[in-house]
């Protein structure tokens, strides 16, 4: 669950690291329902008999899914500043898919805050290293900095 700060607290988290996310497991329903979602049936990660006869010897997440779930996996270990009426994404820095999620894995999260800055009244916009982990992997899915507002009230 996220934690609730002071504002005082909130400003100075820049260089602080959060505990990691739980594991969660990539599912073929899940994988499924994102391609119908965004239109992308390539078979590496719809078709498990064509999959299982390339490198990755399965099917595999999408990237897009991968960074799309960096909301419900940060969200766990977030520091909101007290006050907060909303946050929204506000885009990413520096994403690169280092090694595919293969179905049935897990995955988890693991953040670095990197900037606090004040961007108006009562805006602040945070900006996070995350580090996508596949357990028992040898390389991380995803690297990226997540920039996020934070609306305070």
């Amino acid at each position: 669950m996220p934690k609730i700060i002071s504002l005082e607290e909130f400003r100075g988290i820049a260089g602080r690291e959060l505990e990691p996310s739980s594991w969660l497991e990539i599912t073929q329903q899940r994988v499924n329902q994102f391609a119908d979602a965004t239109d992308d049936h390539q078979f590496i990660h719809i078709d498990q008999e064509q999959a299982a006869k390339t490198p990755f010897g399965g099917t595999i997440a999408h990237g897009y899914l991968t960074l799309s779930l960096l909301a419900r996996l940060n969200r766990e270990a977030a520091l909101l500043p007290e006050g907060m009426t909303m946050a929204i994404n506000y885009g990413s820095d520096k994403v690169r898919f280092l090694a595919a999620v293969r179905v049935g894995s897990r995955i988890r999260t693991l953040q670095k805050i990197l900037e606090v800055r004040q961007k108006g009244k009562g805006i602040w916009m945070v900006k996070t290293a995350v580090t996508v982990e596949i357990e028992n992997g040898k390389k991380p899915a995803m690297k990226a900095e997540v920039l996020s507002m934070y609306f305070v009230r």
